[in-house]
Parts: C-alpha cells; sequence; structure tokens
C-alpha cells in the first residue's frame, strides 16, 4: 500500500520567523507601503526644501534670469507720450529735516526754493523715508513690496541714500539735489530755449569725462560718468525703474556672491560706486537710450567733449560745466561761468572713508590725483605689480 508523502514544512523567513506568504506577514508589509506612500511626500518636500534653502542661488537663478528677460522687454517698449513737463517739485534727502540742518547744510538748501519760489520743496528723512516708501510702494500704490523690503533689510547708509533718491524720482519725478548742492541758477535755466520742456523727460549732466583713463584698473570703472547728485525727471520713467531693478539684481549678486545676508554687506569704495553711484546711475541711462534707440548702441562718444547740451530720446544731457563745474578735471570750468547752474560743495560726501579704497602706503589713494595724468602715472609707477595702463 503506497504511502503518501507529507510535504516539506514551509521555510520560515530568517528575520521574522514568519512563512514569506503568511497572511501576518502580508499584513504588515502591506501596512508599511501604505505608511511609505504617506509620509513620503513630506520627506520629499523637507528634502526639497533643505536643497533649496542651501542652494537658494542655484535654484532662484534661472527665475530671476527670466524676470530679467521680461523687463528688459517691458524696457523696450516705446514711451507713451508724456504731457507736460516735469513737475515743479524739489527733492533732497538727508538725516533730519530742514529745522534740524547744520549751518552750512541750510546754507545750501535753502537756496533752492530761494531761487526757485514757484517750486514745492521737500525734504525726506531717516525718520520718515519708510511711510513714504510704504505709500507709494505699498498695496495701494506700485504694490513692490520687494523694494521695500530691501530697502528696510539694507544698512549701508549711502546705498539707502542712492537707492531712496531713485525710488523717489520714479514715483513723483521733479528736480533731486544733494543737501550739499547749491543752487546757482533757477532750474527753469535747465532747460536751453532751443528744446520743447515738454519733449524734455529727464535732465542729467556730465560727471567725469576722461576717457582716455578707461583701461586703468582702479579709475577705468569711473572715468566716464554722469551726475547723480542732481538730476530731474518725469515720474514713471522706464530709466529709473531699469536702474532700481538693476541695484536690487545686484545686492542679491553680492549677497549670493559674499555668501552673507544683504544686511550683513560691507562694500569698498568702488563697490558703491559701481553699485548704486554714478556708474550705475550712468549704465542704466546707456542701456535705456539703447533701448529705446531700436537696440543701435548708444555709448559714451556720444557725450564726450560735449561742448553743448544734446536730447536722446527725451533725456537731456548737459555738459560737464552745468552740474559738476570746478572740479579740475573734464574741462569742467568754474561756477562763475553762465553756463554753471549748481555748486556742489562735498561737504556732505564723507561717506568715502568709510569704504575702503585701493591705498598705496606712500601715494595714498589714486583718486587723489584728480584724474592729472602724471601724478596717476607716479602712483601707477609705484606699485611693480600694479597694471601698467594709464595715459600720458
Amino acid at each position: 500500500m503506497r504511502t503518501r508523502s507529507r510535504p516539506p514544512p514551509p521555510k520560515l523567513h530568517l528575520e521574522t520567523k514568519m512563512p514569506p506568504h503568511s497572511p501576518i506577514v502580508a499584513h504588515f508589509s502591506g501596512r508599511l507601503t501604505s505608511q511609505v506612500r504617506r509620509v513620503l511626500p513630506a520627506y520629499l518636500a523637507l528634502l526639497f526644501l533643505f536643497l533649496f534653502f542651501a542652494n537658494t542661488h542655484f535654484f532662484t537663478a534661472p527665475v530671476r534670469a527670466a524676470q530679467k528677460y521680461r523687463r528688459e522687454l517691458k524696457y523696450q517698449q516705446p514711451l507713451q507720450p508724456s504731457t507736460g513737463p516735469i513737475p515743479r517739485k524739489i527733492w533732497q534727502t538727508w538725516k533730519v529735516g530742514p529745522l534740524g540742518f547744520e549751518q552750512r547744510d541750510s546754507d545750501s538748501a535753502k537756496t533752492w526754493p530761494a531761487k526757485n519760489p514757484r517750486y514745492r520743496y521737500e525734504v525726506l528723512t531717516d525718520d520718515n523715508a519708510i511711510e513714504y516708501l510704504d505709500f507709494h510702494y505699498g498695496p495701494q500704490g506700485f504694490n513692490r513690496q520687494d523694494i521695500i523690503d530691501l530697502y528696510q533689510e539694507l544698512n549701508i547708509t549711502i546705498i539707502k541714500a542712492d537707492l531712496l533718491r531713485y525710488l523717489v524720482m520714479y514715483a513723483e519725478g521733479g528736480v533731486y539735489a544733494d543737501i550739499d548742492v547749491e543752487c546757482l541758477r533757477p532750474i527753469d535755466r535747465f532747460i536751453p530755449e532751443r528744446y520743447n520742456e515738454e519733449d524734455v523727460d529727464m535732465i542729467i549732466g556730465v560727471e567725469i569725462d576722461e576717457p582716455a583713463f578707461a583701461d586703468h584698473a582702479v579709475l577705468g570703472s569711473k572715468c566716464k560718468s554722469f551726475c547723480q547728485w542732481t538730476f530731474a525727471a518725469k515720474p514713471r520713467l522706464p530709466v529709473m525703474m531699469r536702474l532700481i531693478e538693476n541695484i536690487q539684481d545686484w545686492l542679491h549678486e553680492l549677497s549670493s556672491q559674499k555668501d552673507v545676508p544683504i544686511s550683513d554687506l560691507q562694500l569698498d569704495f568702488n563697490e558703491v560706486i559701481s553699485g548704486t553711484g554714478p556708474s550705475a546711475f550712468t549704465h542704466a541711462v546707456l542701456e535705456q537710450m539703447t533701448a529705446q534707440n531700436h537696440g543701435k548702441p548708444v555709448t559714451w562718444d556720444l557725450f564726450h567733449n560735449l561742448a553743448e547740451s544734446r536730447l536722446v530720446n527725451g533725456i537731456l544731457v548737459l555738459n560737464v560745466e552745468a552740474f559738476a563745474a570746478g572740479q579740475g578735471h573734464s574741462d569742467s570750468g568754474n561756477h562763475d561761468s553762465r553756463g554753471a547752474l549748481v555748486k556742489h560743495h562735498y561737504h556732505a560726501s564723507g561717506w568715502p572713508t568709510l569704504h575702503p579704497r585701493h591705498n598705496h602706503p606712500m601715494y595714498g589713494e589714486v583718486e587723489k590725483c584728480n584724474w592729472e595724468p602724471g601724478c596717476v602715472a607716479e602712483w601707477v609707477c609705484a606699485i611693480p605689480s600694479f597694471p601698467q595702463h594709464f595715459p600720458t
């Protein structure tokens, strides 16, 4: 009689000591899979956030590039015909209001309303600047909280001062002048008689016209610039918003490069000049002139040795004597001439001492040469490792 052999016992799983296909293992395996499915999105989100904040610049760079491209298209749009002249407003910014001015500041400031009685005169201070920006750039205004946040985050006084003047001029327009700038001639003289006042959207003047120093490692970035201690503009000009957003991009880029928050940035003299000062101002103006010139480049050559004023796509450029007379360089003339419109006293310009400059132990700062070729050549030759590029 044949006997039926008994089947071998099922193999037990080594870890669980349970048959691999048992209902208990299947039960826990199913629960484990469902739990993993539930928590996996949370883990992935946390991982993404970690990578994002660890590599913010990497992740946001394409977004910023796309935004910049869209902005550039916006800047290239034809200007809407604007009616009326530049608003009759005079703006100054300072630590305190007029009642708190020192005598030297008061002497310069009071020349503006005295020579321009038909103009409204206003001083923005450190205490009321935020309220001003909240009103004009908040939800009821341009709705640019990003710009307000940037201004509040900044801790470098000169950068805030530069940015504030551009924000004011974009919002309301008028005439801006530094607190240490004296008005020599009425603002009505800023536009020569041969121009129609309504065709002029912006008034600027040459400050430094020394292109022979273009290859100099220190002076090269500053040798061709428009003046921004005095200028005038209609409100909401694309050139002003271009400048503001250029500064915004520059600060974020610098923050990423130096691996510190914007609030902790430390800048040298050249970074200030190129980031928010005259070089940044000049760069934005030439960019906008080019954009409004159907992309045909507008370069400094158009304004070199400018004898008279020149109107380029609504931007009136005055010669160096108008806003920057008496500098001792750039053929700037003197303040007694008929063409000198303002006088910069420089007593509020102590900010360079707070920002390091390239300093030779014996010859000091090359800027002290005041663009005199012989002095610059001597300074360069005193530093064997310095690039030997200077005019002769």
